[in-house]
């Protein structure tokens, strides 16, 4: 998000809705194909597990 501010700072105004989303898609789509788009911050694994062993004793 802060790579998005600040270029958007950089063009100023936008002349539409568009072309602002088009820069926000460009750079969400840079991020999901680096390094940090196959980074996992969370295990949903983990948590279904725990979800049904607390169903199972509720």
């Amino acid at each position: 998000m802060r790579e998005i501010r600040r270029r958007t700072r950089v063009v100023g105004a936008f002349p539409n809705g568009q072309s602002a989303l088009i820069l926000a898609a460009a750079r969400l789509r840079h991020v999901a194909s680096s390094k940090w788009g196959t980074r996992r911050y969370l295990i949903m694994n983990e948590l279904y597990r725990q979800n049904e062993e607390a169903l199972q004793t509720a």
